[in-house]
């Protein structure tokens, strides 16, 4: 697969089969989330893996998924994710514009993880005391976001945005996931 069509292809997952994501990949990912551009070369971030199953079952009551079809969008037993992967800055290095930052690590993370066929979904509605209790993060780090990690047990489907961005399960439960077109983006040479 090219890689235009690696980004193509790319959907939030959601649904996970229960299948080990080894080490050795989890660890590929942060390498790849590091080498990520930094503004100004601060290099705010640092990454928590967790791929021991206690600590997985504990951080998934602290997140929520899918605004728009919860709680149909959340994972259901036995799909839940296999890993995360906590983004954390160091608020010693950087307490603002890191948000550049965090978005070029995440999808280094997502690409790469797609590349090994596993799916991924970008959480931001983090409960992140609880969270920052369960791992012992130290305070001088702020939660940005967490990355759900796992085989994928779906396979969600872009439609042309048709005047809402809202995600939506069909009777099938296949989720679709409307896209503004590239003509509806796109201007060349002048706006």
């Amino acid at each position: 697969m090219s890689f235009y069509d690696l980004i193509v292809s790319r959907r939030s997952i959601r649904q996970f089969r229960q299948k080990r994501v080894s080490r050795n990949i989890l660890e590929r990912l942060v390498d790849t989330a590091r080498l990520a551009p930094s503004a100004a070369n601060r290099q705010p971030l640092e990454f928590v893996v967790i791929d021991e199953q206690k600590t997985v079952k504990q951080i998934f009551p602290c997140l929520k998924w899918a605004a728009y079809i919860a709680p149909e969008g959340n994972p259901k037993p036995g799909h839940e994710p296999a890993a995360y992967i906590v983004i954390l800055v160091n608020t010693n290095v950087s307490e603002k514009e890191y948000e550049w930052d965090v978005g070029a690590s995440i999808e280094n993370m997502i690409l790469t993880a797609l590349e090994e066929g596993i799916g991924s979904c970008w959480l931001i509605s983090v409960d992140r005391d609880k969270v920052k209790g369960i791992l012992n993060i130290p305070d001088k780090y702020k939660i940005d976001s967490v990355l759900a990690l796992g085989y994928p047990a779906e396979i969600p489907v872009i439609e042309d945005m048709n005047g809402s961005v809202k995600y939506w399960k069909d009777n099938k439960a296949k989720l679709h996931v409307p896209k503004r077109t590239l003509e509806d983006v796109i201007h060349l040479n002048r706006f």
